[in-house]
């Protein structure tokens, strides 16, 4: 393998000289397994000539044969910038080309350069991702796991053990981080592992093991015209990649979290829900065991960067503490809770269940369950679409606050916690959400918002887009509601999103583990 490393350093000074390409410069970028010439719209990846346990490149017909498995994977991800596989050849004068007519001397895959600013990684680390973007993120891995193949369950299911055991070794071998706490994330691990291990073999079972990208960190979910484009994904071995489908999606809401935009990763997992036929699948409870190994993966690999990088500043130190610390705090989950929050059209419960999800133990945060959702999925049309008032008579309104209190139920058993969004105008749905609560001995806070007719009507006529049928003259006639015996919260909505975001807040840390016949009504400032 000598004279194939000896002709790649040729082929990389070649490579990364900008006479080659053209243009004044070129930016290398150096991985455990390949080097990336960036120059001017062009990206050019060849592969190391190296072999290691979990990959082989050492042959120039194994990388001719990684990149074009890596162009087969990735082009349907990302088919603006995976372009094709071109040789680099030797020609007859001895000098080297890029597509030329000589004999092939290495092999690359042939990419447009997009704006690596515009990577999720950079992107969260200037601001927050927004959960208008984390929307349109879950959506795409949504639709890539709805097409990605079937894979055999037993591999994965057998990965996992191996998975835990590896980062526990890297982590005492590094000695960067407390033994108690090493010990406490293996045993949890493997614990969560033995007790989860029968709905992971359900879930196989059921078609959830799939073919999947397989690396969905930030640094490799792009920005381009400003869409989001996945990228990347593993080409290098089938079976790294064939994993269950929330494993995938575990990644994206692990690294979120990292990177602080907990809003997001609330966003996307709740949408990824409800575009998935995970929405009525029992399977939240692998969720923290999920995160918690994706985040001690990424705290290895960023210690592994250590052999390669000058880390003088502790830069990649702290990195590693981070994500290593993230993995603790996710494998010991908090226990749920539930909370109702009520109000009449146009009081802006669904703004205000958006705005608390991501702050309701354990992360990412609740789910959200929303009467007008609810209602026409019972119904069978899409969201967006109208239903006829009959839709709206007393027997269909039952069924849809039966639907969600059941709902409810179901999530919280998973240890999600839940945020309900429905009118509770009645006093008897008040009471079935609050007893499902205490049954489970689940700690409850009822939040019910009040907001003047004029407000109402205004919000209600600049909605577009949305799952409400509400209009002014539905509003109207909610005026004549009866909310005698109104126990909950009454929390004034009249003022912008963020008032009643707060104040519905200080409500929820009052509360704290209260249930409904405890607490106490906030007043309207």
């Amino acid at each position: 393998m000598s004279d194939d490393r000896n002709m790649q350093q040729n082929v990389i000074a070649f490579l990364a000289n900008p006479s080659t390409h053209g243009v004044d410069h070129v930016t290398r970028i150096d991985t455990h397994a390949a080097h990336v010439f960036l120059a001017g719209h062009r990206a050019l990846k060849i592969k190391q000539a190296v072999k290691y346990p979990f990959l082989d490149y050492s042959t120039l017909e194994r990388r001719k044969n990684a990149c074009e498995q890596e162009l087969a994977i990735n082009r349907p991800f990302a088919p603006q910038i995976y372009r094709g596989v071109v040789a680099i050849t030797r020609e007859p004068t001895g000098t080297l080309a890029v597509d030329g007519a000589g004999e092939p001397v290495e092999w690359a895959v042939d990419m447009i350069r997009f704006d690596e600013t515009q990577t999720l990684d950079h992107l969260a680390a200037n601001a927050p991702v927004g959960p208008a973007l984390a929307v349109q993120i879950a959506d795409l891995i949504a639709s890539a796991h709805e097409t990605a193949p079937v894979a055999v369950t037993e591999p994965w299911l057998r990965s996992i053990p191996a998975i835990i055991a590896g980062n526990t070794a890297a982590f005492r071998a590094a000695k960067l981080f407390p033994e108690d706490a090493i010990d406490h994330l293996d045993q949890a691990s493997n614990a969560a592992l033995a007790r989860l291990r029968p709905l992971l073999e359900q879930r196989g079972n059921a078609g959830f093991v799939r073919r999947c990208h397989g690396d969905l960190h930030l640094a490799n979910i792009v920005l381009i015209e400003n869409e989001p484009v996945i990228f990347d994904a593993i080409e290098f071995d089938a079976q790294i990649a064939s994993i269950d489908v929330l494993y995938d999606l575990a990644f994206v809401l692990m690294d979120l979290l990292h990177a602080g935009s907990t809003a997001a990763a609330n966003s996307l997992l709740n949408r990824y829900l409800a575009q998935t036929p995970d929405a009525n699948s029992d399977s939240l409870a692998i969720l923290p065991l999920l995160m918690s190994m994706r985040a001690a993966i990424r705290a290895n690999v960023t210690l592994a960067r250590l052999a390669r990088v000058d880390d003088r500043d502790g830069a990649i130190r702290r990195m590693a503490s981070g994500y290593f610390d993230l993995a603790c705090r996710l494998i010991a989950p908090a226990p749920p809770r539930l909370v109702a929050i009520g109000g009449l059209s146009g009081t802006g419960k669904s703004v205000l269940a958006r705005g608390l999800a991501d702050s309701l133990a354990p992360p990412p945060g609740a789910i959200v369950l929303r009467s007008d959702t609810t209602r026409k999925k019972l119904f069978g049309i899409e969201e967006t679409d109208r239903l006829p008032e009959s839709a709206y008579r007393p027997g269909h309104s039952n069924a849809v606050y039966q639907a969600l209190t059941r709902n409810a139920e179901r999530i919280l058993r998973q240890g999600r916690s839940v945020i309900v969004d429905a009118v509770y105008a009645r006093e008897d749905e008040r009471r079935a959400i609050a007893r499902m609560a205490r049954s489970m001995d689940v700690p409850f806070a009822g939040l019910f918002l009040v907001a003047d007719l004029d407000i109402r009507i205004a919000r209600i006529a600049g909605r577009s887009g949305d799952a409400s049928d509400a209009t002014p003259a539905v509003a109207r006639q909610q005026q004549s509601y009866d909310l005698a015996g109104l126990d909950w919260n009454i929390v004034d909505s009249s003022g912008t999103p963020d008032d009643t975001l707060t104040r519905s807040r200080s409500v929820l840390s009052r509360t704290g583990n209260a249930d409904e016949t405890a607490i106490a009504k906030a007043p309207a400032d």
